[in-house]
């Protein structure tokens, strides 16, 4: 069966709240945290050419091979399936914002499989394409499946949860990047001084309460930035709270930060104002 030719989105996370509950025997990290996804998001335009698998970006310092992770779950897919997905190239128009803490590699790895499971029709299960992306990352399985939802272990245990109410989000990635095996280090290292109330999260998702979830979100990796980094995200912070946000936090292990709004205008106002300073400055909604 030779592949068509499509598209597919992958759309970015945010976490409303991340907890490291400790460090594993097996030297992963024993993981909570409250996801949700944004419409912020890659297209993924596939083709049936070249030679193996191939990702091509407007973003050139992104490798094109199987270190690429939308090109290790085809190469996955393949291996679980035993189905030939080569040649295939997989073209993406990258809006997600590179090492963000937003889980655009990890997304465009879902939406890889979600495309050769439509296209191949090999009629997985959820529950199958998400234990292929296991192989391929900690954050494939909750992108497979989208929306809110609260991951633990390494992120690969996943519950649905009531949708987080729709409203706007404006994201904002300082310039810098952020070591992840660092900051985990940093967090071995140290006692932290507050953790995310994820129960409160929890219980003001089950009352589509969204100005209990936005006064509850935290990051516990936001207490283990380098000061000149914290001193950036806080301030990041601060905007988006004094522009009107009804909470903000960092995603993931960062720099991204996020903040919810109660209407457009106000997210506008806020997403123009960090925009002049930026540039990597989106304003978004909860999908």
């Amino acid at each position: 069966m030779s592949l068509q030719e499509g598209r597919e989105l992958a759309c970015a996370k945010i976490n409303l709240s991340l907890d490291v509950l400790g460090k594993r025997e097996d030297g992963y990290h024993e993981l909570a945290m409250v996801m949700a996804t944004v419409d912020l998001a890659d297209t993924l335009t596939f083709l049936h050419e070249g030679e193996g698998v191939r990702v091509e970006s407007q973003v050139s310092f992104l490798p094109s091979d199987r270190s690429n992770l939308a090109a290790a779950a085809a190469l996955a897919f393949q291996k679980a399936t035993g189905r030939k997905v080569e040649p295939l190239t997989i073209r993406m128009d990258k809006q997600i914002p590179v090492c963000a803490g937003t889980a655009g590699g990890s997304s465009d790895a879902a939406a890889v499989l979600r495309y050769l499971d439509r296209v191949m029709e090999t009629h997985l299960s959820l529950e199958e394409l998400q234990a292929i992306g296991e192989t391929v990352g900690s954050d494939v399985p909750y992108c497979v499946m989208g929306g809110t939802a609260l991951a633990e272990g390494r992120g690969e245990r996943l519950t649905p949860l009531p949708p987080l109410p729709s409203c706007p989000v404006v994201l904002c990635k300082p310039n810098f990047p952020v070591s992840t095996p660092a900051l985990f280090g940093q967090l071995d290292r140290c006692k932290l001084r507050r953790r995310p109330d994820t129960k409160g999260i929890l219980a003001a998702l089950e009352a589509g309460d969204l100005q209990g979830v936005a006064r509850r979100l935290y990051n516990v990796f936001e207490d283990v930035l380098q000061p000149r980094q914290k001193r950036t995200v806080d301030t990041i912070k601060n905007t988006l709270i004094n522009q009107g946000a009804l909470g903000a936090a960092m995603t993931g292990t960062g720099p991204t930060v996020f903040g919810l709004f109660a209407d457009e205008e106000t997210a506008r106002t806020a997403y123009e104002s960090l925009a002049e300073d930026y540039a990597h400055t989106f304003l978004c909604h909860i999908v």
